[in-house]
């Protein structure tokens, strides 16, 4: 069954928000019509409707979206995509979602997160306004466009021109200061709909997390509205995951120390959850890395990888080649081993050398070439060998900008995903 369904109002923002989901590892299909619906709802993870209703009136969008969520039926999570301007009829749209939900839960705890931020394409939320690469919405072309002109650059406005429900904001302050903080903020708020501030992929998943964290204990059914990534942010703290399918591992294996490096992976830990072990390169131990990344199975983690610490400050900035040699034989060795004992689905290697020291380390003959994840970062699989199939990416060490370890390692665990379940049957 559907773990989650999306409610847009155009196709490419719909199949662009099923796209986001499709990376966590959910299979995501876009339908259309009502009869698609039906069709559909219990073959994927995330059913994405698109209504078309961007340029309806208010009332007649409002019928297409209640239509759609009546006809998809309970779902664990319901989103309403709407546009990163704010453009159609985004307050008559959510209402339709909030009423199908109210009057199918009546005892339940409602609630709406607007995070329409979408950081990755320059949307942002601050002090409750939504912005477009830093300008307010009134001042953007959107004020002026043919069809659908935004006339309010504060998102409680955009909503409340069409919706009664009451409205809250929650600031980046609060936002920054963590999910406790929100939580309790989001505790304190009365309002049906909170607008919650985000500037950067980060906050997007701090109000996730305090979400997840109230729908456990409060019991509070949330909504999202939201242009695409904090829907997924907030299934991914939901822990929902395809239908009959076990969260696949995927273990990383990163020697380069540069700061762009560090930067990569500390936005795997904020986005993925990904736990690093650290090799010490004065005194590399593949036994002591083993262990750590087997406590981090063992607690949970998915995402899991050895990186090599960062030299002590004062030390030589460039290791001698005896060094680097000894951090590559242990990277390789902590690979092999790594492979063997927790039985990753997938397997990522950043840096030329470090990923032909791990081809060679688990005997394989060479590398299938599927696809181009980003520029100078492919993916594929093992040929040959032991661990021939294996799903494999690499990426050069200086290749990327902040999210590229994230997109790698998102890739390898929908292709593990897509593996494990195979293509969604489209048979009658």
């Amino acid at each position: 069954m559907a773990q989650v369904l999306v409610i847009g109002d155009d196709l490419t923002g719909s199949n662009a928000t099923g796209a986001l989901y499709a990376r966590l590892g959910l299979r995501a299909v876009t339908v259309g019509d009502l009869a698609q619906v039906a069709r559909y709802a219990d073959r994927v993870d995330v059913l994405v409707v698109n209504t078309a209703s961007r340029h309806w009136t208010p009332a007649r969008a409002y019928a297409a979206v209640r239509a759609a969520a009546e006809t998809a039926g309970e779902v664990p999570l319901v989103v309403k995509r709407v546009d990163t301007t704010l453009r159609g009829n985004p307050g008559s749209e959510l209402d339709a979602v909030a009423d199908v939900l109210a009057a199918r839960e009546p005892a339940a705890r409602i609630r709406t997160l607007a995070v329409p931020a979408f950081p990755d394409a320059g949307r942002s939320t601050v002090g409750g306004l939504h912005l477009v690469d830093g300008v307010p919405l009134t001042r953007t072309a959107v004020a002026n466009d043919p069809f659908d002109p935004v006339r309010h650059s504060r998102v409680a406005a955009v909503l409340g021109a069409q919706s009664g429900r009451t409205t809250g904001e929650l600031a980046l302050d609060v936002v920054e200061r963590g999910p406790d903080a929100v939580a309790a903020a989001l505790r304190e708020s009365p309002a049906d709909i909170v607008v919650c501030d985000a500037t950067e992929n980060a906050h997007l998943g701090t109000v996730a997390a305090a979400a997840a964290r109230l729908a456990a204990e409060d019991r509070i059914r949330w909504i999202a509205l939201d242009s695409g990534p904090f829907g997924a942010a907030l299934a991914a703290e939901l822990g929902l995951r395809p239908e009959g399918g076990a969260p696949a591992t995927v273990l990383a294996v990163v020697g380069s120390v540069t700061d762009r490096t560090r930067t990569q992976l500390a936005r795997t830990e904020t986005a993925l959850g990904a736990r690093w072990a650290d090799l010490d390169p004065a005194a590399p131990d593949p036994a002591r890395v083993l262990a750590a990344l087997g406590a981090a199975a063992a607690e949970g983690a998915t995402v899991l990888g050895v990186r090599v610490a960062p030299e002590p400050t004062g030390a030589a900035s460039v290791p001698d080649p005896g060094t680097a040699a000894r951090i590559l034989r242990a990277l390789a060795e902590i690979a092999r081993r790594a492979v063997a004992e927790l039985c990753p689905g997938g397997l990522y290697a950043s840096g030329g050398d470090v990923a032909a020291a791990v081809t060679s380390a688990l005997g394989a003959d060479g590398f299938a070439i599927e696809t181009e994840v980003l520029p100078l970062a492919i993916a594929g699989h093992l040929v040959g060998g032991p661990h021939d199939g294996l799903l494999f990416a690499t990426k050069g060490g200086l290749i990327g900008g902040p999210d590229a370890a994230r997109d790698c390692l998102e890739h390898l665990r929908a292709a593990c995903t897509r593996r494990t379940l195979g293509p969604t049957s489209i048979a009658t």
